[in-house]
């Protein structure tokens, strides 16, 4: 294994210089940079209207591009949503039904089939498919989820590890190969993948006093009880009050992979927010108000530091005349909870995890600043990476392009209703498995081991509170999208799930350490 400390002077002597690239007039395609994060939800973004934060980098590419409002996961878990970009399949095609699958990297993905059209693929940031990236010209990827700090990147037969922040030197390393190693004539598509701002929501020390002074806004349904619902909402082991734990989630201690140096800078400021908690000895709703707020403050460090990360990236294009012919792509692998039903993590079908941001900047193609309300997914990047390469989508490809609904135009066929399933149970956070259809209004969820079903109207009730599926006045309702279900069921060859189930016990680890 090799040690590097990454020298940031030879990124600022990169940012300086001007790549021979063609003007847009002359360019044959577009270079494509796919900015991916972990666990970002679209309510932690300003250009979604978030009250819990600001991202002006992130606005950038929603105000000189589109903001897409339905982008729909098909499985709400980093390593299958991962695999469906990839591919532009469901998991149950592609192999990847849990982040316990090891992707079988010998299929057609959309980065081969790009590298087969002439473009220079690269990867760089978090790859979470255990096997190794194929399709890449160039690859260095974390080991796993990797740390906050100080993390071992993958490269073709080596690990190489690089000392200070994993968000900041994941950028240094995306402006590098920008800057000095890409074959200049070629188009690329580099992806740029950030493991932020995954659990456990390490910040970087520029970010460890934001918020310090702040409340941040609580959810309206932070103590739900998960009455009116099917069994499994109340089953699960993911919420801030109960499973939480005290070293990482609740920071009662600085991060292992932190150096001697790093350890005592984390210290200086969190050593005394800590033996404040203790002097306090909350309990009940007041201790889990404490912790949603060392949650969300966390979190919310983690994606400002993202948000100036890409930033740096946005200014790097346009001073080196990229900016221009190159299509920026912001989005994340699903949604989050953000203390939404009392909760962390994501998985369920429910809003605030199914749906992703999406911002496309394409000048002067994409009217700047526009909205986008037309259902789209995550099944549907890999057919518009092709789309905008030139490369001609293959059948058996299940997503379609988005390209027309960048210039303007959604074709008359384009879908209404949008299919979901969650495999990974038993599992962390015991979330029973279920699929389900989404349309514009209704949401039809089937528990499918426990044959229970849940129905909300996202009208009249949009945190998804109460299922009316019981409700005679729904009746017709529920009988048409249960057709619909069976409709994209069969569309989408979708088979039984007949892998053995059995009992899920959530890991309660309740109150943050006091000692």
């Amino acid at each position: 294994m090799k040690l590097l400390r990454f020298a940031p002077l030879l990124i600022l002597l990169v940012a300086g210089c001007t790549q021979e690239t063609a003007s847009p007039d002359e360019a044959a395609t577009p270079n494509i940079v796919f900015i991916f994060t972990d666990d970002h939800t679209a309510r932690a973004l300003s250009a979604y209207g978030s009250v819990v934060n600001e991202t002006p980098h992130l606005d950038r590419i929603a105000n000189e591009g589109m903001r897409f409002n339905n982008c729909l996961v098909t499985n709400s878990i980093c390593a299958p949503s991962r695999a469906v970009i990839l591919t532009g399949k469901h998991s149950h095609i592609n192999g990847q039904l849990t982040n316990g699958n090891r992707f079988d990297g010998a299929q057609q993905t959309f980065p081969k089939l790009l590298q087969a059209a002439g473009y220079e693929t690269s990867i760089i940031g978090k790859w979470h498919l255990q096997s190794e990236p194929t399709g890449f010209d160039h690859w260095q990827v974390l080991i796993g989820q990797g740390p906050y700090y100080n993390p071992r990147f993958l490269v073709p037969g080596d690990t190489v590890q690089i000392e200070g922040y994993t968000t900041n030197i994941i950028t240094d390393l995306a402006l590098d190969w920008l800057g000095t190693q890409r074959d200049v004539s070629k188009p690329f598509m580099l992806m740029y993948q950030h493991k932020a701002p995954h659990r456990e929501w390490h910040p970087g020390p520029d970010h460890f006093e934001l918020y310090a002074d702040e409340d941040i806004p609580e959810p309206a349904n932070l103590f739900d009880d998960y009455s009116n619902r099917a069994s499994p909402a109340a089953e699960q082991g993911m919420t801030i009050a109960r499973h939480m734990n005290a070293e990482n989630d609740l920071k009662m201690s600085a991060p292992r992979s932190m150096n001697e140096e790093q350890a005592a800078a984390w210290e200086e400021v969190y050593g005394p927010r800590n033996e404040e908690f203790r002097a306090a000895n909350l309990e009940g709703d007041d201790l889990t108000r404490w912790k949603y707020q060392r949650y969300a403050k966390e979190y919310l460090r983690t994606v400002a530091g993202v948000d100036d990360n890409v930033g740096r990236l946005l200014d790097f294009l346009e001073e080196n005349n990229l900016a221009e012919n190159t299509v920026v792509i912001y989005s994340s692998d699903q949604g989050w909870y953000l203390g939404e039903h009392g909760w962390y993590d994501k998985r369920w079908m429910y809003e605030e995890s199914l749906v992703a941001p999406l911002l496309v900047r394409w000048p002067g193609k994409i009217q700047p600043g526009s909205v986008n309300n037309a259902m789209v997914s995550n099944l549907d990047f890999a057919a518009t990476f092709l789309d905008l390469a030139g490369v001609a989508v293959p059948d058996d490809i299940q997503g379609r392009s988005l390209k027309p609904l960048f210039l303007g135009e959604t074709p008359e066929d384009w879908r209404t209703s949008h299919y979901y399933q969650y495999y990974e149970y038993p599992g962390y956070h015991c979330v029973e498995r279920h699929y389900g259809v989404r349309t514009e209004r209704y949401k039809l969820i089937h528990f499918y081991t426990r044959d229970e079903w849940e129905l909300f109207d996202l009208e009249t009730d949009p945190m998804e509170m109460n299922s009316v599926y019981d409700d005679d006045a729904y009746a017709e309702t529920v009988a048409e999208l249960k057709m619909e279900l069976t409709r994209l069921r069969e569309h989408y060859a979708v088979p039984e799930d007949e892998r053995p189930t059995g009992p899920c016990i959530p890991n309660e680890r309740g109150a943050p350490i006091r000692q």
